[in-house]
C-alpha cells in the first residue's frame, strides 16, 4: 500500500491548473509493489511490471510474403522475360528439400521458408505458366521483393513490449508470437468506492420523495473496472461521523486508493470531510476546470483519498483528468494525455479565460464530408443525459475566451478517454 505523508497533496495557490494537478499526482504516488505472473489468456488490460524482451526473432526465418515463385536475385531477367524451370514446391510449414539451382524457380506459398539460395519472390499473378513445366518471369523486379526477412518485425533481444504498458489485444498477440504463455504484471490497484448521505438509496431499494437513486457510485465503479482496478464497494455510508471515520480507516488499511463524490465541502451536512479529518488529512483543490472545480485530495493512514464533485458530469470529467492519472500511476501504467481530433465548431460560446472547459458535443458530418460538433443544448453539471446523448468533449484551453462557428476545436471522443 502507498504510505504518503499527510501534507503530500498540499497546494498553496488560489486556483490550480489541470496540468499542475496532473504533475502533483504523478509525482507523489508510486506504483503498487506487488507483482504476479498471469496466463497470457488473462493478460488483456493488465500492466506489465517490466519490459518484455524478445526471446526470438519475428519472423524467426526468412519467408515469402506472397504466393509465387522464388528465385535467386542474380537470375532476375534484366531486359526481357525469360523462362525458368520450376524445380520444387514449398508450402507454409515445410522446408525446401534442396538449395535452388541457377536459372531455376521454386513454387512457394505465403509464409513458407525461403529455399536456400533464394532471396526474391515473383507474385503468381505477374508470371505466365507453360505446359512444359516452366514459368515465364518478366524483367525489372527489384531484388529482395516480396520477402519477409528474419527479425524484420521484432529482433531477438529487442524490447517487444515496454514495462508500464497496459496490455491490449494487439499486445497479447505480440506476446503470443514470441511464444510466451505467461507475463509478469503488477497487481491490480484496489480502490474503495462509496457514496454518502441519507438522501441517496441504491437502485432497487425503496425511495422516498426526498431521496435519489445512487448513480455516481455505479459510474465510478464502471470507470474503475475499465482501468483494470479491483473495486471494493463500500456501499452507501450514512451521515454518521464516527461510522464514516471507522469505515474510511478500515478501507485505508485494505486499499490503495479511496474514491468518492460529494460530501467534502465546507457545509454543515458535508460529513465526509469531518470524518476524514479525524482519521487523516484533507485539502480542497480549487481547480481551474469547468465543470468540476472543487476536488478534495487527502491521506488516510498513508493511503490517498480523492473526493470528486457530486454532480455526475463534474464527477465524470474530474475522474478522467484527476482520478485516472492517479490510478494509472498506482497501477504502474504510463500516463499519457489523449490525442484530440480537430473538428469544426457549429455553435457560439463564451468562456472565462484562465480556466479549462470541457463542452459536451455531438458529432455532425457536413455536406463537404468534414466533421463538425454541435453543443448539447442545455447547461448543467447534473445532467446525465448530456453524457449519454453526446459523442464526446470539446476541450477549450485556458487561453480561449470563446468559440464561433467555423473555429477548429479539439474533440475528444469518449472512447479515447477511458
Amino acid at each position: 500500500m502507498a504510505q504518503l505523508s499527510d501534507d503530500c497533496f498540499a497546494f498553496g495557490g488560489p486556483m490550480m491548473r489541470v496540468d499542475e494537478a496532473l504533475a502533483i499526482i504523478t509525482s507523489r504516488l508510486t506504483p503498487v509493489e506487488d507483482i504476479e505472473r498471469v496466463e497470457l489468456s488473462t493478460a488483456d488490460g493488465r500492466v506489465l511490471a517490466a519490459d518484455v524482451i524478445a526471446p526470438i526473432d519475428i519472423p524467426s526465418f526468412m519467408n515469402s510474403a506472397v504466393d509465387g515463385y522464388a528465385v535467386r536475385g542474380e537470375d532476375i531477367p534484366a531486359n526481357a522475360a525469360r523462362a525458368f524451370r520450376v524445380q520444387d514446391r514449398v508450402a507454409a510449414g515445410v522446408s525446401a528439400r534442396e538449395a535452388i539451382r541457377p536459372a531455376h524457380a521454386i513454387r512457394i506459398f505465403t509464409g513458407a521458408p525461403m529455399p536456400p539460395g533464394t532471396d526474391t519472390v515473383y507474385m503468381q499473378e505477374d508470371v505466365e505458366l507453360s505446359e512444359n513445366g516452366t514459368v515465364l518471369l518478366p524483367p525489372g523486379l527489384a531484388r529482395g521483393a516480396n520477402v519477409r526477412l528474419a527479425g524484420e518485425d521484432i529482433a531477438q533481444g529487442a524490447i517487444a513490449l515496454p514495462g508500464g504498458r497496459r496490455m491490449r489485444p494487439q499486445d497479447v498477440a505480440m506476446a503470443a508470437a514470441l511464444g510466451l504463455t505467461e507475463l509478469t504484471v503488477r497487481r491490480r490497484p484496489r480502490v474503495a468506492v462509496f457514496s454518502t448521505g441519507d438522501e441517496v438509496v441504491a437502485p432497487g431499494e425503496v425511495r422516498t420523495a426526498a431521496q435519489l437513486f445512487d448513480s455516481n457510485r455505479t459510474m465510478l465503479s464502471a470507470m474503475l473496472r475499465r482501468l483494470g482496478c479491483e473495486v471494493v464497494d463500500l456501499g452507501i455510508l450514512r451521515d454518521d461521523r464516527a461510522a464514516l471515520a471507522a469505515a474510511l480507516k478500515q478501507a485505508a488499511r485494505e486499499c490503495d486508493l479511496i474514491l468518492t463524490t460529494g460530501g467534502v465541502s465546507t457545509g454543515e451536512e458535508d460529513h465526509v470531510r469531518a470524518a476524514i479529518e479525524t482519521v487523516g488529512s484533507l485539502v480542497l483543490w480549487r481547480m481551474a476546470i469547468k465543470p468540476g472545480r472543487p476536488v478534495a485530495m487527502g491521506v488516510i493512514g498513508g493511503t490517498p483519498f480523492i473526493g470528486l464533485p457530486g454532480n455526475p458530469v463534474a464527477g465524470f470529467i474530474t475522474f478522467i483528468y484527476v482520478a485516472q492519472p492517479a490510478i494509472l500511476t498506482l497501477a504502474g501504467a504510463s500516463v499519457a494525455s489523449p490525442v484530440p481530433l480537430r473538428v469544426r465548431a457549429e455553435f457560439d460560446y463564451r468562456k472565462k479565460a484562465g480556466r479549462r472547459e470541457y463542452i459536451r458535443v455531438m458529432l455532425k458530418q457536413g455536406a463537404d464530408g468534414l466533421f463538425g460538433v454541435v453543443k448539447f443544448p442545455r447547461e448543467g453539471a447534473g445532467l446525465l443525459s448530456s453524457l449519454v446523448q453526446t459523442d464526446g468533449l470539446v476541450e477549450l484551453g485556458e487561453d480561449v475566451s470563446g468559440v464561433k462557428p467555423g473555429d477548429l476545436l479539439n474533440f475528444l471522443p469518449y472512447s479515447s478517454l477511458l
